[in-house]
């Protein structure tokens, strides 16, 4: 079973810059692609970026387009978000996740088998 473990959030100020990481354990050899997602209070988990773990593909939504890039190491089975630029609007829990397949409609939350707990990213103004 894979499982996966986020970090890296924290309170940045807004215009600022942060990195999360997702380690992974476990089945890691299975996966298709991990994904990056976002909820803030009262509202729907939201899509941020997924890079497919084999060839590096990439995929952002478009609210931090230009802004986030998604990469990862396969060698230490480790994916990093780096978040540059940071607006309020940014503050929520983000989440670390695991697709199997690489061709799931990538945006959708339930495409993805595997979740993290959640870390905290607070952009403050």
């Amino acid at each position: 079973q894979v499982q996966l473990q986020e970090s890296g959030g924290g309170l940045v100020q807004a215009g600022g810059s942060l990195r999360l990481s997702c380690a992974a354990s476990g089945g890691t050899f299975s996966v298709g692609a991990m994904g990056w997602f976002r909820q803030a209070p009262g509202k729907e988990r939201q899509f941020v970026a997924r890079i497919n773990t084999n060839s590096g593909r990439t995929y952002y939504g478009d609210s931090v387009q230009g802004r986030f890039t998604i990469s990862r190491d396969n060698a230490e089975n480790t994916f990093y978000l780096q978040m540059n630029s940071l607006k309020p609007e940014d503050t929520a829990v983000y989440y670390c996740a695991a697709d199997r397949q690489i061709y799931s409609t990538y945006s959708r939350a339930s495409s993805y088998e595997y979740w993290g707990q959640g870390t905290q990213v607070t952009v403050s103004s």
